[in-house]
Parts: C-alpha cells; sequence; structure tokens
C-alpha cells in the first residue's frame, strides 16, 4: 500500500524525501548511542521537511514538535536580526561633508583641528577623525600640512592671476639660433602673447612686457626662470605695471611647470615636424599654432576643455544628421573638427 501511495507523489518530494532519509542515516552513523545533531544537521532537517508533504512519517530521530520548534527559533533569530537597530554613530549629514571638504580645497594651510574649530563655531559638533577622513579624499596628491604651503598650493591658489614665461631655442635650415618669447596664463592655459627674434636682449623683452599689458591690465604674478635675458629694463617694466616678478628656483623646472609643459607640447606638435626658413616663417607657424592651441585643442589640465571656447557651441552634436567638417591646421600636421553650419 506504501508503495502504490509513492506512486501518486512527484518526483521532487521523493528526492526530498531520500535526503531527508540520508541525513538521518549521517546523523545515526556518527554516533552509535544517543544521535548529537549539529546546528547545521537541524538546518537541512528543517529544509527539507519544508519540501516534503509527509515528513512525520519520515522522521525517525526526533520528534514532530522537536523540529517545528526549531523552524521556529529560526524565525525568531531572522526577526530579532531584521528589528536590531544599527548601533554606532548616527551618519553625517551630506551638508556637513561639503562643508568640511570645502573648507579643506579653500584653506590649503588649514589642519585638522582648525578646520574642527570652524565647525564647531557654526555649532556643528564633529570629531577629529570624521574630519580628517573628509580631508583625505579632497587633499589626496597633496603634500602634508605639516611642510607647509608648497609650491603647488601657492600656484593652485594664485593661478587666476599668475603669468608664466619661457624662452624657446630653435635653428633654422641653415643652423642659425631663433628664439620664441612666449607667455602662458596659468589658469585658462591661454597663450598671452609670443614674440620672435634672432638676438634677445633685455630691452626686447621688457618691450614685449608692454606689448601685453598696453593699458596696464596685467597679472599680479609674472614666474620667470634664472636666464640673463631677464635685465633691469625688463623688472623696472614689470614694476611699473604693478606685476610682481617670481624667480625660479635654480633647478627647479617643476616650479615654471606649466610653461615648460606648454614648451613641450610646442616642440612635440609642431617645431619637430617643420624646416624652419626663417624668423618671419617661423612667426607665422608659431602664430598659426597659438590660434589652434587658445581656441580648439582640448586640454588635460582644464578637463578636456579648450582655454578660450567659442561663442557659439559648434562642438556639440545634436544629432546624426549632423555633418562634421575638419579644418586642417599647419598644412595638415593637426586638424580641427567642428559641426558644419
Amino acid at each position: 500500500m506504501g508503495t502504490i501511495a509513492d506512486l501518486s507523489r512527484s518526483k521532487e518530494e521523493l528526492i526530498a524525501e531520500n535526503m531527508f532519509l540520508r541525513q538521518q542515516l549521517i546523523v545515526l552513523e556518527r554516533q552509535v548511542k544517543r544521535p548529537k545533531l549539529t546546528q547545521r544537521d537541524r538546518q537541512i532537517l528543517v529544509l527539507l521537511s519544508s519540501r516534503i508533504q509527509a515528513w512525520r512519517e519520515a522522521l525517525l530521530l526526533v520528534k514532530p514538535d522537536t523540529l517545528i520548534g526549531w523552524h521556529r527559533q529560526g524565525f525568531k533569530l531572522f526577526w530579532r536580526m531584521k528589528s536590531q537597530g544599527r548601533r554606532g554613530r548616527p551618519p553625517l549629514a551630506a551638508e556637513t561633508i561639503a562643508l568640511i571638504e570645502e573648507m579643506a580645497i579653500n584653506n590649503r594651510t588649514w589642519r585638522t583641528k582648525r578646520i574642527q574649530g570652524e565647525l564647531l563655531k557654526l555649532g556643528i559638533k564633529v570629531s577629529k577623525g570624521t574630519v580628517k577622513k573628509y580631508m583625505r579624499r579632497v587633499r589626496k596628491g597633496l603634500p602634508p600640512l605639516n611642510k607647509g604651503q608648497s609650491w603647488a598650493t601657492f600656484l593652485a591658489n594664485h593661478a587666476g592671476e599668475t603669468w608664466a614665461c619661457d624662452f624657446v631655442q630653435i635653428f633654422d635650415i641653415f643652423f642659425r639660433a631663433i628664439f620664441v618669447y612666449f607667455i602662458v596664463e596659468l589658469s585658462s592655459r591661454r597663450i598671452v602673447h609670443f614674440g620672435v627674434t634672432r638676438s634677445p636682449s633685455d630691452f626686447w623683452v621688457a618691450q614685449q612686457i608692454r606689448e601685453v599689458t598696453p593699458y596696464d591690465a596685467g597679472p599680479r604674478f609674472l614666474i620667470r626662470d634664472n636666464d640673463s635675458k631677464y635685465g633691469q629694463c625688463f623688472t623696472q617694466v614689470a614694476k611699473g605695471r604693478g606685476i610682481k616678478v617670481i624667480r625660479t628656483p635654480v633647478r627647479a623646472p617643476k616650479a615654471n611647470a606649466i610653461c615648460e609643459r606648454f614648451i613641450g607640447s610646442v616642440r612635440r606638435e609642431c617645431l619637430d615636424h617643420m624646416l624652419i626658413l626663417s624668423e618671419r616663417h617661423l612667426h607665422r607657424l608659431i602664430d598659426e599654432y597659438v590660434t589652434y592651441f587658445n581656441s580648439a585643442r582640448p586640454h588635460q589640465g582644464l578637463e578636456q576643455k579648450i582655454p578660450v571656447p567659442l561663442k557659439e557651441d559648434i562642438y556639440r552634436i545634436r544629432g546624426s544628421d549632423h555633418q562634421i567638417v575638419r579644418y586642417p591646421v599647419l598644412g595638415g600636421l593637426h586638424h580641427d573638427y567642428r559641426q558644419a553650419a
């Protein structure tokens, strides 16, 4: 009769019952006397019993009430964990985190206690460890604060009112030296001015400062190296226009890193691919490259932005039907891609 009754049961239920019986045999083989069930054995028996309709007849080791008690204990443990509140400190508000990061960015010389005190003045009580945690996130890559304000920090604070200048020496097709003088704005990476000459002197460099600041509308700081071309005349002209000249330390190219980076770009993207015929020819090439550099070339230091963006947003593609026009630069050495009007 039991065999006939099994014929009406599903295959999945029979497999589950076999597993149910096998698990009990495993327990019996483990100990001859009173069987001892582990926590894992109880969990398996409770799980398998939910898959069998006649689990009471197949249960041999313990009473059915014992198995039901195990099931209830599991439910109690589950809902106890769900109803438990989170321990520890309450999460910090997003506005407070943003305020800490803003203080850390805009005040490079402030340490942890200084920011903690500023927050306490606003009625926000935050531990020192919490302030330090969010300060590290926004000041990653900067030198430690115990070394004071670094040169990079100074440039970051005054980039909007600082220019940098430097010379590039190249040779024409007859191996005669020609010098190109560049002035770069640090905040936008824009080339403010350039000049080409074969014989740079103190008076010539001073004249370049006069040309770039016709109405005394110059920067606050001007970074230069220790070249002998910058003499007394250059210093007087800069001082007369309210520009403070900052000399870089000896053998410290990183002190004028942005200008050095631009000079490397000029060499790699223009001068290394050209044969210079004359001073006039060089001036025309540099003029074309500076126009491309300022108004068409994206910069990694500006998050792929252009130093002098055009008034019309011609780079934005609003649909697939718009045609893209390619404009050659420097005879096809580079190309400027724009959306057709």
